[in-house]
C-alpha cells in the first residue's frame, strides 16, 4: 500500500522533515537513560542502506534520491490497474538494472493470465525462467490472489491452490525469493473510525474497493492469512519475504509466532512502521525486544511509488519525511511526531549492528549478486 499524496499535507507540517539532512534534534533523550551504541541523525547519509520495496514505473526521482542518500532499491512489479501492463514493467526494470546496477534490482511476477488453461503452471514457469535469466531476483504475489482474481467458475483463487505448487517448487530450485502480499492489514476489516493508524484510514477511504469492511461477502482476514500460511507450509524450503509485516502488523506477538513457524521466512516493513510505532506507544520495550530477537529476519522497506506523472518536488519531500521519521524511530531515543499517529512516539535507540541488518545485510543475504 503506498501513495505519497495522502500524507504530504501532514508531513509538511512537521518541523523535523529535513532534519535528516542537517542532523538536528527534535527532542533530546533523557540524559539519565543508558544508551547502546546507536547511529545518530548525522549518520543517515553515511550508512549504506537497501529499500526492498519500491514501485518505480517511470521517472528518475526515486533512483536519484536513493543514490544521493546511500540507498539501493528493489523495484517490484505487480498486477495493479493503475500500473503499466506487467510486460512493460519488466522491460522498464531491465533497462533500470542495465543503467544503474549499483542502485536497482528488480522482481518479476506470477502472471494469472490463462489461469483456467490446463498448462497454466507450465507457462508460468517458462515466463519466470525467462525473467530470472534477464536478472530478476525474486517473484511477487499480490493481494489480488485471495481478494480479486476468480476462476471460470467465479471462485476466488488462493495462494495454496494446487496450480501454484509447481511454480513455487521451480522458484525454490532456482534459489529465488517469493515476495508475498497476502490479505491486508487487519484494519481493512474495520470501519474507518476504528482504524489504529492514519495511513490505513487514508488508503481505504481512497480505495473503497479494497476496504473489506464494506465487502462482507469477501473472505475474512483470518481466511486470507490461513490460505497464505497453508501455501507456505507446503513449501518449507522456499525462501520468502512476507511483505507488510506479513499482514500481522497489529501484533509483534503474531509476527513472532509466524517467523517461528516458518524459519525460511522474513518480513518487510513497507507501509507498516506506523503499526510498530503505535504498539511502542503502548509498550516500547516489547517492540524493541521483538526487533532485537528477529533482527536477522526484518528488512527495511518503504513502498515508494513513482511514475511519469509524479511531481518531483512532492516525491522528494515525501521521501525525506519518511526517511527522517523512520531513521529517527529506529536509531534515536527522541520523542517526536509522525503523521500517522495522533500522539508523539519515542525512538527505539537500536544498536548499530541491529540497524545494519535491517537496513542492509539481511537484504544482501537474501538477494545475493544484486546491486553490483
Amino acid at each position: 500500500m503506498g501513495g505519497y499524496v495522502k500524507l504530504l499535507v501532514a508531513i509538511v507540517v512537521l518541523s523535523n522533515v529535513h532534519c535528516v539532512e542537517r542532523g538536528e534534534k527534535v527532542n533530546k533523550a533523557d540524559p539519565n537513560e543508558s544508551r547502546v551504541d546507536s547511529y545518530t541523525m548525522k549518520d543517515f547519509d553515511k550508512v549504506e542502506k537497501i529499500d526492498v520495496h519500491v514501485h518505480v514505473n517511470g521517472g528518475e526521482t526515486v533512483m536519484e534520491m536513493a543514490k544521493q542518500h546511500n540507498f539501493k532499491l528493489l523495484n517490484i512489479s505487480f498486477d495493479y490497474p493503475e500500473n503499466p501492463p506487467l510486460e512493460e514493467q519488466q522491460i522498464l526494470r531491465r533497462e533500470q538494472l542495465k543503467e544503474r546496477p549499483d542502485v536497482m534490482a528488480f522482481s518479476t511476477y506470477i502472471s494469472l493470465e490463462g489461469w483456467d488453461d490446463v498448462d497454466w503452471s507450465d507457462k508460468a514457469i517458462k515466463q519466470l525462467g525467462r525473467d530470472f535469466d534477464l536478472g530478476a531476483n525474486s517473484v511477487k504475489t499480490w493481494k489480488n490472489i485471495g481478494m480479486e482474481f476468480k476462476d471460470r467458475n467465479g471462485e476466488l483463487i488462493f495462494l495454496d491452490d494446487a496450480k501454484l505448487d509447481p511454480v513455487f517448487q521451480f522458484m525454490e530450485k532456482q534459489g529465488k525469493v517469493l515476495l508475498t502480499h497476502a490479505g491486508e492489514p487487519r484494519n481493512c476489516w474495520l470501519p474507518l473510525d476504528s482504524m489504529t493508524v492514519k495511513n490505513d484510514r487514508d488508503y481505504f477511504s481512497a480505495h473503497p474497493q479494497y476496504h473489506m469492511y464494506l465487502h462482507p461477502e469477501k473472505p475474512s482476514y483470518e481466511e486470507q492469512i490461513a490460505h497464505r500460511d497453508s501455501a507456505l507450509a507446503k513449501h518449507p524450503d522456499l525462501s520468502f519475504v512476507a511483505l507488510h509485516l506479513a499482514s500481522l502488523e497489529w501484533s509483534t506477538d503474531e509476527v513472532a509466532d509466524f517467523l517461528d513457524r516458518f524459519p525460511n521466512g522474513s518480513v518487510d516493513l513497507a507501509e507498516r512502521i506506523s503499526h510498530l510505532q503505535y504498539q511502542s506507544q503502548i509498550n516500547r520495550n516489547k517492540v524493541i525486544d521483538f526487533i532485537v530477537k528477529y533482527q536477522d529476519r526484518i528488512l527495511y522497506a518503504t513502498d515508494f511509488q513513482e511514475n511519469e506523472h509524479t511531481d518531483e518536488g512532492q516525491i522528494k519531500e515525501y521521501m525525506m519525511g519518511v526517511w527522517a521519521n523512520d531513521w529517527r524511530y529506529f536509531n534515536t531515543e527522541e520523542i517526536f511526531t509522525v503523521p500517522q499517529l495522533d500522539r508523539p512516539v519515542k525512538g527505539l535507540g537500536l544498536p548499530k549492528e541491529v540497524v545494519d541488518k535491517i537496513y542492509r545485510s539481511n537484504a544482501e543475504r537474501l538477494f545475493p549478486d544484486s546491486w553490483k
